[in-house]
This record gives C-alpha cells, structure tokens and sequence, in this order.
C-alpha cells in the first residue's frame, strides 16, 4: 500500500514538473521568436540605413566632382597716377575668370573684364569679353584652340595679371607697339617640339586700323570684326635653361585697313622679341618689338615704322620685397624724319603682402616728345 503511495506521489511530482517544463519551454520559445522578430527589423532598417548613406555619398561624390571641374577666379587693380598737374585715381580693371574642364583632355576658358568701374553710354569704361575658347589635348606635344583668345606674342599679353609685374603701369611699350593687350577670334596650336622647345601658330581676326593709322586704335577686338585680311602669327620659345626664357613672334597680315574704301591696301608684318633671365633674386626681362607698314598713306604719316624696346632689371630680396628700374623707348612714327620718341624711365618697389596680393609704388621720369614726370600707386590681387 506504502509504496503504491509512494508511485502515486512520485508520478505526481513528475507530471507536475513536465508541466512546468513545458510551460517554461513554451514561455522562452515565445521569448526566442520575439526576439529573432526584433533581430530581423534592425537588420532591415540598418540594411535602408546602408542605402541612403551609400546614396548620400555618391550624390556628394557626384557634386564634388562637378565642382572641381569649374572654377572661378579673377584679378583687379586700383590705381592713383600723381604726373605733374594731372592727378587721377581710378580702378583699372576687375575681371572674372570661368573655365571648365569637359574631360582631361578638353576644357574651356573665358575671361570678362570691365574697365573703369562704368560702361554705358556717357562713361570712360567698357565691358570686354577677353577671351572665351575651347582647348583640346590632342597629345602630350599637341594642343589646340578655338575661339576668343590672347595672341601669343611679347611678355605681358597672355601674362598680365598685376601681381606678376613690377610697375603700376603697364609698360608702354607692349602697350602702343604691340599692343597689349591683345585678342582675336580664330584657331591656334601649341606644339611641345622637345623639352623647353615650344611653337605657337594661329589664324586669327586682324587688325583694323583707323586713318592715323596706330596699331592700338586697330585692334577690333572680335565685335563683329571685319574679316577681309585674316592675321597669321607664329612665335617660338624656349624654356630649356632653369631661369631663362626666350621668345620671338611675327604676324603678317595682307591689309591693315580691311579693304577700306578709296583707300590703298596697307600689308603689315609685326616683329617681336624677348628675353627674360632669373638668378636668385635678380630678373632682367628685354623685348623689342617693330612694325613694318606697306602703305602709302601710313607712309605720308610717317607710321610706316614703328617699333620700341625696353629693359627691365629687378631684384626680389624675399617673398614680400622686390624693386626694380625700367627703360622705355618707342615711336609710332618712326618712319619720318622727325624727332618723335618717346622716353620713360621708372623705379619702384613691389610689397606682396600675400603671393597673389600686391601693393606698388614708383616714379616715372618722361622725357622726348613726352615733358612730364610724376608717381603712381596701386594695390592688385589675383585668385
């Protein structure tokens, strides 16, 4: 009897426990699928979250690179010119850069340039569009333009950016004999002969000159310039001595009066020449440019020649102080038996207070047909 008890109790307890057990077991598999359901909706939602950073970043990696592949830059420069009774102070030039790069190999270039704060009618400035073109790697030695651009010739034309020259003037003789500065429409290549050999040549748009017959009032700068006598140019460099650059151009050009009514053809042919040389601190920059005219109205002018020269030595004693001394010489009537140059010499000093940030001073001593001396100030900046 005791031990059918005993069974009786013991299987009790089993069953009981069994119940428990399996009440247990049903809880914790309860507990389980919660838990794996929880599981399965984090990994969803990190799985959107991975999505829209891998989508951020490429939409940022996207405009990042549309960013770097334009770029915006410019220069300007304030003047005060004190020569003997005639004072003046007037900001020169501001002008914008815009350039964009298509591929690495095809990009495009364009600079707006507005002189003396207004332009308009009634007012000394103008709005200029300077050059807008289209440049193309063919080859690591071949390149070429198409559209508006600065012609390849003397120092300061396609380099004129005033934290790059001593003087707050430009030089007047690329200024009248050249003249600086200098656009056409049309085509040009580059090509990079050999190391430090380069060679330039372009078919542009020309000059057009008016009855006195200077090559500065010529220039049309590409607004529905006439076309009649295209201008040809060639120039070649060479860079291939550390510090030393040389460089000599020649244009011709069939009629510089466009095929003017009642007026005979004026053929004209531009020599340019310079040479620049750096040793330390020390830079002595040279070019001599001259005009020759086939016409016989330029004749009569006496402007059938006309050329100038000048010498420039510099010393730059660090990156913020540098002086120089300039030489010029220049007659745009050359060709008469007259009296009729020009002379300026000038000294000054260059402070950079930022390698693209210059502040300039100098004296400037005329003398020939000119009778005037004076000083000039200036502050420029480029970016």
């Amino acid at each position: 009897m005791k031990k059918t008890l005993i069974a009786s109790a013991l299987l009790g307890l089993f069953a009981s426990q069994t119940a428990i057990a399996a009440d247990d077991t049903a809880e914790l598999r309860k507990v389980i699928e919660q838990q794996q359901q929880v599981l399965k909706d984090l990994e969803k939602r990190l799985e959107e979250t991975e999505k829209r950073v891998e989508q951020t970043a490429d939409a940022a990696e996207a405009n990042a690179d549309a960013k770097s592949a334009t770029t915006i830059g410019g220069y300007g420069e304030l003047h005060y010119n004190n020569m003997d009774d005639e004072k003046e102070i007037d900001f020169h030039r501001f002008v914008l850069f815009f350039g964009h790069e298509f591929t690495k190999k095809t990009r495009f270039f364009s600079e707006l340039e507005l002189e003396h704060s207004l332009s308009g009618e009634g007012k000394k400035g103008e709005v200029e569009l300077e050059q807008a073109y289209i440049e193309h790697d063919f080859s690591d030695a071949l390149t070429a333009k198409a559209g508006l651009f600065l012609l390849p010739v003397g120092i300061l034309n396609e380099t004129h950016e005033p934290n790059t020259f001593y003087g707050v003037e430009r030089n007047p003789v690329e200024k009248d004999i050249l003249p600086t500065t200098w656009w056409e429409g049309g085509l040009a290549l580059n090509i990079k002969a050999a190391p430090g050999l380069a060679f330039d040549a372009a078919v542009t748009s020309g000059l057009k000159v008016k009855d006195d017959y200077k090559v500065r009032g010529g220039r049309q700068k590409v607004s529905e310039a006439n076309a009649d006598a295209l201008a040809y140019t060639g120039r070649v460099k060479y860079t291939g001595i550390a510090g030393l650059e040389l460089a000599a151009t020649a244009q011709y050009q069939s009629d510089l009066t466009q095929g003017k009514d009642g007026v005979d053809e004026a053929s004209a042919t531009l020599l340019e020449a310079h040479g620049i040389y750096t040793i330390g601190g020390f830079t002595v920059r040279a070019l001599y440019a001259q005009w020759n005219i086939d016409g016989v109205e330029a004749e009569l002018l006496g402007r059938d020649s006309q050329k100038g020269w000048y010498i420039e030595p510099s010393y730059r004693f660090n990156n913020e102080f540098g002086i120089f001394a300039r030489y010029n010489e220049w007659d745009n009537e050359a060709g008469n038996s007259d009296d009729t140059t020009k002379k300026v010499t000038s000294v000054g000093i260059n402070y950079w207070l930022h390698e693209n940030v210059v502040f300039k001073a100098d004296y400037e001593k005329q003398s020939g047909k000119l009778d005037a001396d004076g000083f000039n100030l200036g502050v420029g900046y480029q970016f």
